[in-house]
């Protein structure tokens, strides 16, 4: 992939979040090259206009999860609203503002000393009750450099017989969910990155890691049927939503982490994605969900999507640089 590329033409087009994630993992652009563009995250486009949303005291409208004033009636006929903290902050990390910038030490410092979690009050930092919540506050904590080992902990021993997680445990769930499973393995890699993980984040992440993959992530165990056909459906921001180019991204990013060969039981998933390019090489966004959010950053579902195309290409890099069998 070069930049004369048609598609890579067309990504390189578009925000510095994307434009520094195609330099660095799709046309292997020297690493001064990247950085200078991640740079731009804090200053122009996407990143600026969320950072521009930003409350006073570090928060985004007035809540950790939920907006200030939140009227459950919103969720009932809107959907669930995505501009509190949580999620802002989480877009942050996906659009990849430079932890080490002022801006980014500036709002950890701020959430941590006046966001609570309306679930019981606690400071954010030391997370909420429920493992997708505290999965995704384990991922920014670990990337904008908080410790977050006690939730780690915590999470650990949240795991289910199968292996993975499910936030409905506390209602008495028994069995992992694909969703929750993959908020929290992100958050695991994302400490694991950041610190080294300990003998027991990293021994969760790979019982996690093969919930999902005994169900060649899509399927259900029992039955081989698709779990949901939504798994399929390629959704963009994924806020705690499961898809399969979700899982795939992490599987990628994973591997280069701890210089893995990919699992062939990856394989049904990719072909997936192979037959969802559209002729021009680029992929479209199938859903988005409904909800309060402060912009929308791709063009609507059935268009192609910046997104959805840049994620797949890496993936598929990734994977078509596997060693051969034998090899």
């Amino acid at each position: 992939m070069t930049r004369s590329d048609p598609v890579i033409e067309w990504l390189l087009d578009s925000d510095p979040a994307i434009r520094w994630q195609v330099m660095r993992d799709l046309i292997d652009a020297p690493e001064p090259e990247w950085m200078a563009e991640r740079a731009k995250v804090e200053i122009e486009g996407w990143g600026a206009k969320l950072l521009s949303f930003q409350d006073e005291d570090g928060q985004w409208a007035g809540g950790a999860f939920l907006p200030a004033g939140f009227d459950p009636q919103e969720w009932r006929e809107r959907g669930q609203p995505w501009t509190a903290t949580n999620f802002s902050l989480s877009q942050l990390r996906e659009f990849g503002l430079d932890p080490s910038s002022d801006r980014a030490r500036r709002s950890v410092e701020l959430i941590g000393a006046n966001a609570r979690w309306e679930e019981g009050g606690q400071p954010y930092w030391q997370g909420e009750v429920e493992e997708c919540i505290n999965g995704r506050t384990v991922a920014d904590g670990a990337y904008f450099g908080v410790d977050a080992s006690s939730i780690v902990e915590r999470l650990t021993g949240e795991r289910l017989q199968d292996g993975g997680w499910n936030c409905e445990r506390c209602n008495g769930s028994i069995r992992s969910s694909f969703a929750s499973t993959i908020n929290v393995l992100e958050g695991l890699l994302e400490f694991e990155r950041a610190t080294g993980g300990t003998q027991q984040s990293r021994q969760a992440r790979r019982t996690g890691e093969e919930f999902l993959l005994e169900r060649h992530l899509f399927r259900r165990l029992a039955t081989g049927e698709p779990a949901d056909e939504r798994f399929l459906h390629f959704l963009h921001p994924n806020r705690w939503r499961y898809d399969i180019l979700r899982a795939l991204d992490y599987f990628r990013a994973g591997a280069m982490l701890t210089s893995a060969d990919p699992d062939p039981r990856l394989g049904e998933a990719i072909q997936h994605l192979l037959s969802r390019c559209l002729e021009d090489g680029r992929w479209p966004l199938d859903w988005t969900l409904p909800g309060r959010v402060w912009f929308e950053v791709d063009d609507g579902p059935g268009k192609p999507s910046r997104w959805i195309t840049l994620r797949a290409m890496r993936v598929l890099k990734w994977w078509d640089g596997r060693p051969s069998i034998g090899a």
